[in-house]
C-alpha cells in the first residue's frame, strides 16, 4: 500500500510499503509512518518482483521505477498544486474542511499541499484531498495535454412547463414572428416522434438549426440543456465476429501455437500487409475465453489510435487503452481496473508504459513492430527496454510473448536463429498482392541533367501525377520536421546557434521564427545576419514544412496534410490527421518517421522516400539496420490492397548496399552483412554494451571527471573501455557532455561488470569536485 511519509520538517512523499519487518534500523531514529492512504494494495507481489529486475538490471534505483510506474495522481507530495475543477456546482455534498478548501479556491487559482495544511490547520490533509479528487472538485496540477473533464453530451428537452402537446398550438402561436424558432420546435417534434432522448447536434446537423436561435428558445425558458455522462472507449452492441484466416495466415497461427508448447517467446517474422493483426486477434480471443489479461504494445501512439479502431471492432467490451497523451484521470481509471481484474480491462493496448499496470493473471503479450527504438527509454531512468522487461514480466506471470515484425531487430532474429526463441514466417502478403516495386532515383544524375524541381525528381513528379490522376493516395517521407535546419548567412557563413545546446535552430516557416528541438529555445526569425549585418539569409537542407510547400506549387489542386511533431500535439492530434487520410481527405500526405509504423491505408498507391542519405550517414553502428527497417517498413505503405504499390527513393548513392537490399526485400543478406560486422568490431547481438554519460555546465569540471573516469574503466576493462569521447551534440540545456561505452564479452559475468561499474561510480562520487557531475548509466543502449 502507499503511505505518506514525512521528509525533514514540511516535506510530505508518497512511499510504497516494499516489505515489513522487526528489525529497527541501526544508526539512525526512525520516524513514524505519516498515515496510510490505501485501504487495498495498489500494486501486486509480481509487480514489485518486475520492478526490483528493472531497477537491478538496468541500474537505477527502485524509487526511480516506482515513480515512472505510477500514475502521478497516486504519488501525492507536498509540492503538488491543486486546482478547482470549474464545472463541480454540487456544493451541499462537501463536509466542513472539504469545503474550506472550495472556497479558497474561489479566491486562489491554486493551492499547495502546505498552504492547505495552513488553511485548515492540521497536518492530515491527504485523506481530504483524497476524497475531493473522487467527487471531481478538484484537478492535481501535472503536465497535462487535456485538462481532464468527463465526457459529456449535450441534449436538448421541453422545460417542464411547455413540456404538454396541447400546448403545441399555443407555443406556435406566440413565436408566429419568429420563423427560425418555430422551424427549431418543428424539427424537435419531427425528431421526438423517432427518438427519446434528442441531441443538440442532431438539430444542428440535420435540420440547420442555429446555436442563437437556439440559445433564443432556452432563454424564453421553453427549451433546455441537460447533459448525460458517456465513456471515453465506449462500444455499441456485440462484438463483431473475427474474420477468417487466410491458408498462409492458418499455417503461421497453428506454428506459434506449437511453438508456445515448448518455447516461451516466439517471433512472427510476417511480411508488411501480410495480416499479422488477423493472427493476433485469434490468439487474443482464444486467451479472453480463458478470462486471462492480455497486453498488446505498440511503440508509437500513433499506432494506437489506428490500432483502437480495428480492435474494438472485435473487442470493445474488453478493450482499455494506456499512453501519455492519456489524461492522469484517464490513467488513473485504467489502473484501477486493471487492479480489480474487471472484464473491460482485460486487453491493454498501450505504448511502452503499459507494462507497468499492475496485471494479476496475464496470459500474453504482444510486442509488434519489435524493432522499434522507441520502446527504449532515454531519459529519465529506468532506462528500460520494453520489449526485454516485457519478457521478464511474462516469465513472472508463465504467459507467453509474440514478437512480430517485418524487420526483426538484428538481435531478436540472432536470438531467434539460434534456439531461443520460436521463429515462425509469413511470406505472403494478405490477399496475395505483391510487394511494392521499389525504385533507386540518382539525384546527383538528376541535378547535373536540371531534371529536379526543388527537391523532387522528374520521376517521382510523374509518378505523383499518375497517382492523383487515378485518384489514389500517396505518402511522402522526410524523416526532419521544420522547413530547413540550417538558416544560413551568403556573405560570411555564419548561421544562428542555440544558446543552450551545441546545435543550430531549425527554421519553421509556419510561424516564421527559430527553434532548437533539443531544448525547445525560440526565437524570430532574423532580417538580417546578427554577425555581419547582410540580409543575404539562405536556408540549408529540406524538412516536412519545405516539402510540403513545395507539393503546393507543384500541385495546386491536390490537398496536402502533413504529420510531424508539430502537428500532432494535443490528444486527438493524430486521429484528425489519420482520420481525414483514411476518408480521402488529404490526396498527398508528408511525415517523418511516424508514417513508417504499421499504419494501414487501403488507398495508398506511391510512396516517396525525399533523401535516404541522411539515415545511413548516421554516426552509429545500427545506422544501416536502423535504415533497412524504415526504408522497407515506409515502403510496406504502398499498394496494401489490390494492385501492387511503388516506391520512389531519392539518393545520391544508389549503389549503396542497404538501398540495393531494400530495392530487392533480401533481409536476410542485410542481416548476414551486419552479423559478420558486429562480430568484428565487438557490437550486440556477440557483445553486450552498457554506455556511461556525465554530464556537468562546467566543460573543464566535467572534462577532469571524465579523465579520471577513463583511466578507472580503463584499468578495470582494458581495451573494452572506450572513451571519453565527445558526442556528436556536446551540449544540451546547458550541460556539457562526454560518454563511455563499456563492451562485456560473451563469456564475461554482467552482474561483476554492473559491481565493477558501480564502484567506480561510488568512488567517483565521493571525490568533492566531482559530485555535481550528473553520471548515467544506460544498459543496453540499443
Amino acid at each position: 500500500m502507499r503511505v505518506a511519509v514525512e521528509f525533514g520538517k514540511s516535506k510530505i512523499y508518497t512511499a510504497l510499503v516494499f516489505s515489513i519487518h522487526k528489525e529497527a534500523p541501526v544508526g539512525y531514529e526512525a520516524k513514524d509512518i505519516y498515515q496510510i492512504l490505501d485501504e487495498k494494495p495498489l500494486v501486486n507481489e509480481i509487480q514489485l518482483q518486475h520492478w526490483e529486475w528493472i531497477a537491478k538490471y538496468y541500474m537505477c534505483s527502485l524509487g526511480e521505477v516506482f515513480r515512472s510506474a505510477l500514475p502521478s495522481a497516486f504519488l501525492l507530495e507536498s509540492e503538488t498544486t491543486i486546482l478547482l475543477n470549474t464545472s463541480f456546482k454540487n456544493e451541499d455534498t462537501l463536509s466542513e474542511d472539504e469545503f474550506l478548501i472550495f472556497e479558497a479556491l474561489q479566491f486562489q487559482s491554486q493551492l499547495s499541499v502546505n498552504q492547505i495544511m495552513e488553511i485548515l490547520g492540521k497536518k492530515t490533509v491527504f485523506p481530504i484531498i483524497k476524497d475531493l479528487i473522487e467527487k471531481e472538485v478538484i484537478v492535481v496540477k501535472e503536465h497535462i495535454y487535456e485538462q481532464y473533464k468527463p465526457k459529456l453530451v449535450k441534449y436538448i428537452q421541453f422545460t417542464q412547463k411547455w413540456n404538454d402537446s396541447e400546448k403545441l398550438s399555443e407555443l406556435l402561436e406566440m413565436l408566429s414572428r419568429a420563423k427560425k424558432q418555430r422551424e427549431i420546435i418543428l424539427a424537435y417534434f419531427q425528431l421526438k416522434a423517432t427518438k427519446n432522448e434528442i441531441k443538440v447536434i442532431e438539430l444542428q446537423e440535420d435540420f440547420g438549426a442555429s446555436s442563437a436561435g437556439l440559445k433564443s428558445l432556452v432563454d424564453k425558458g421553453i427549451l433546455e440543456y441537460y447533459y448525460i455522462q458517456t465513456d471515453r472507449i465506449h462500444f455499441d452492441g456485440k462484438s463483431q465476429e473475427i474474420k477468417k484466416l487466410t491458408t498462409s495466415q492458418t499455417t503461421a497461427f497453428k506454428a506459434i501455437k506449437s511453438n508456445f508448447k515448448t518455447k516461451q517467446t516466439v517471433l512472427l517474422k510476417g511480411i508488411t500487409s501480410s495480416g499479422k493483426t488477423e493472427i493476433y486477434v485469434k490468439l487474443i480471443k482464444e486467451l479472453l475465453q480463458n478470462k486471462k489479461q492480455v497486453l498488446y504494445l505498440l511503440p508509437e501512439i500513433a499506432l494506437t489510435t489506428q490500432l483502437i479502431e480495428r480492435l474494438q471492432f472485435y473487442f470493445g467490451e474488453y478493450l482499455s487503452v494506456f499512453h501519455s497523451k492519456y489524461s492522469m484521470n484517464e490513467r488513473v481509471e485504467v489502473w484501477n481496473n486493471v487492479l480489480e481484474k474487471k472484464q473491460k480491462a482485460q486487453l491493454i493496448l498501450g505504448a511502452r508504459s503499459s507494462l507497468f499496470l499492475p496485471y494479476s493473471n496475464l496470459g500474453l503479450i504482444i510486442v509488434d513492430e519489435e524493432h522499434e527504438p522507441s520502446f527504449k527509454q532515454f531519459d529519465p531512468a529506468p532506462r528500460y527496454h520494453a520489449r526485454d522487461a516485457a519478457i521478464v514480466l511474462a516469465n513472472k506471470h508463465n504467459a507467453k510473448v509474440l514478437l512480430g515484425s517485418a524487420t526483426p531487430s538484428i538481435e531478436t532474429f540472432y536470438n531467434a536463429t539460434q534456439g531461443k526463441y520460436g521463429l515462425v514466417e509469413l511470406n505472403e502478403r494478405f490477399g496475395k498482392v505483391l510487394l511494392p516495386e521499389i525504385f533507386l532515383v540518382d539525384i546527383k544524375e538528376k541535378h547535373r541533367k536540371k531534371r529536379m524541381k526543388g527537391h523532387f525528381s522528374d520521376d517521382l513528379i510523374l509518378q505523383i501525377e499518375d497517382a492523383l490522376k487515378n485518384r489514389e493516395q500517396v505518402i511522402l517521407f522526410q524523416n526532419r520536421r521544420g522547413f530547413a535546419p540550417i538558416v544560413e548567412c551568403e556573405t560570411c557563413g555564419e548561421s544562428p546557434q542555440c544558446p543552450n545546446c551545441d546545435v543550430s535552430l531549425t527554421y519553421h516557416s509556419l510561424k516564421n521564427e527559430l527553434r532548437c528541438h533539443y531544448c525547445g529555445y525560440k526565437q524570430a526569425m532574423p532580417h538580417n545576419c546578427f554577425a555581419c549585418g547582410s540580409e543575404k539569409l539562405n536556408t540549408k537542407g529540406f524538412g516536412t514544412e519545405q516539402v510540403e510547400q513545395e507539393l503546393q506549387q507543384l500541385f495546386e489542386n491536390a490537398n496536402i496534410g502533413r504529420m510531424d511533431l508539430d502537428t500532432t500535439r494535443g490528444k486527438y492530434g493524430y486521429q484528425k490527421i489519420l482520420g481525414k487520410f483514411k476518408n480521402h481527405e488529404i490526396d498527398i500526405l508528408v511525415g517523418t518517421q511516424m508514417l513508417s509504423k504499421g499504419l494501414d491505408f487501403e488507398n495508398v498507391s506511391l510512396v516517396g522516400v525525399m533523401n535516404a542519405d541522411a539515415m545511413l550517414n548516421f554516426p552509429d553502428f545500427r545506422a544501416h539496420e536502423r535504415s533497412y527497417q524504415l526504408m522497407v517498413q515506409v515502403a510496406g505503405r504502398a499498394g496494401r490492397a489490390k494492385k501492387r504499390g511503388k516506391v520512389i527513393i531519392q539518393t545520391f548513392n544508389p549503389y549503396h548496399q542497404i538501398l540495393q537490399q531494400v530495392s530487392t526485400h533480401s533481409f536476410e543478406e542485410m542481416y548476414k552483412e551486419q552479423l559478420n560486422e558486429r562480430w568484428q568490431y565487438k557490437y550486440p547481438p556477440y557483445y553486450r554494451i552498457i554506455k556511461v554519460i556525465v554530464k556537468h555546465k562546467n566543460y573543464t569540471t566535467l572534462d577532469e571527471g571524465a579523465q579520471w573516469l577513463g583511466k578507472s574503466f580503463n584499468n578495470i576493462f582494458k581495451e573494452n573501455a572506450l572513451g571519453p569521447a565527445i558526442p556528436s551534440i556536446s551540449k544540451i540545456r546547458n550541460l556539457y557532455i562526454q560518454q563511455f561505452i563499456i563492451k562485456i564479452p560473451p563469456k564475461q559475468s554482467i552482474t561483476k561488470t554492473k559491481d565493477a561499474i558501480l564502484k567506480v561510480k561510488n568512488t567517483f562520487q565521493a571525490i568533492r569536485n566531482f559530485r555535481p557531475i550528473k553520471f548515467i548509466i544506460d544498459v543496453d543502449n540499443y
